[in-house]
């Protein structure tokens, strides 16, 4: 592992510098992002983590790329916040299939004082099964953000989405300036920022490259920066957007990778509509994160086995938790993937 500290990472990256990596040859962009990554990463590791959607629906929010928002008819089936106990039954579940994090995302534009309760209850008690907590509740003030923290939860996910100049093509209900906010109170309070964006939403590739910069701007690079394929679901305005290309998908985690290399970059929505091969590359760019399970939210996501499947033939294993890099749990988590190795869920790479 590279001795860079977080003085020598860069917050003062311009547009024309992205666009330069951008516009680099695939394979020389590849090269430079693969050479950062083993610089900050074991390259065989890959962070894995679930997402559970404790409340769908009905959100109030105008995200044009969003089938939970209440703008749209997408015959989502709306759910209330779900029951603490169902929640840390489903975060048990998912640390037996090998995650260490596990993610509660709720349809809320903020969430409410009477709901508040229960969601710190929730982080409670996820933690204390071992895994890393993770939410995305939508804006926050301070207060909340300092309960959320004195709770345990060790990220909060808010992304940005899209650059600033991009941003009111696709969103009008909340600001940029209110996205950064809720940024800046996570920062304050001590919790980790997981915060990306999402291409494919009829996006420049200035408006790319001006997300990352908005994000390797800030005064610390996000611990997680998922980058999303727009999955596009009919009702929403952006159900007939063309198709990313996936190389230019590839070069954005790659960039990614080469302007916050200390950060987990995160290959999040849209995988399931990734073949092998593309995933691959990706893990090459310098993405070494997933969702792992068999939905986001209410999208789609390859199931548990044919992740653990893909692993296998390329030599991947799931990262250990940092705080808990205790041998027992990743052992516990390695005999499971060879559990499922002799239920012939499994290529034999070896063979």
């Amino acid at each position: 592992m590279s001795a860079t500290t977080a003085a020598n990472l860069r917050h003062d990256w311009t547009l024309h510098e992205v666009k330069a990596l951008f516009e680099q040859p695939f394979n020389d962009l590849l090269f430079q992002a693969q050479t950062v990554h083993r610089a900050h990463f074991d390259q065989n590791r890959v962070q894995v983590s679930t997402l559970l959607s404790i409340k769908t629906g009905a959100c109030p929010e105008d995200c044009k790329y969003c089938p939970q928002s209440g703008h749209y008819n997408t015959g989502l089936e709306k759910e209330k916040l779900l029951e603490v106990q169902k929640v840390l039954e489903a975060a048990a579940e998912a640390k037996a299939i090998g995650s260490t994090r596990f993610c509660m995302g709720a349809a809320w534009k903020h969430p409410s004082a009477k709901d508040m309760p229960y969601v710190l209850k929730m982080v409670e008690g996820v933690k204390a099964l071992g895994l890393e907590t993770c939410m995305t509740l939508g804006k926050l003030d301070k207060e909340q953000t300092q309960a959320l923290a004195a709770a345990g939860l060790d990220y909060y996910n808010h992304n940005l989405d899209t650059s600033p100049e991009f941003y009111g093509n696709i969103i009008t209900t909340r600001t940029y300036a209110d996205r950064l906010e809720t940024l800046a109170y996570v920062r304050d309070s001590g919790m980790k920022i997981c915060s990306g964006g999402i291409l494919g939403m009829g996006e420049s590739l200035d408006d790319r490259a001006g997300l990352l910069i908005q994000l390797a701007n800030l005064p610390e690079h996000p611990e997680s920066v998922p980058i999303n394929m727009l999955v596009k679901v009919k009702g929403t305005p952006l159900a007939d957007e063309q198709d990313v290309d996936p190389f230019d998908f590839i070069r954005m985690l790659a960039v990614a990778r080469i302007m916050m290399p200390q950060s987990h970059v995160r290959l999040s929505a849209g995988r399931e509509a990734m073949n092998e091969q593309m995933q691959a590359l990706a893990f090459f760019a310098g993405a070494n994160s997933i969702f792992y399970g068999e939905k986001l939210l209410t999208t789609a996501n390859p199931q548990a086995n044919q992740d653990m499947q893909l692993f296998a033939r390329l030599g991947i294993k799931p990262e250990e938790r940092e705080e808990h890099a205790d041998e027992v749990h990743q052992a516990a988590i390695e005999q499971a993937l060879v559990e499922q190795r002799d239920f012939k869920l499994f290529y034999n790479a070896a063979v």
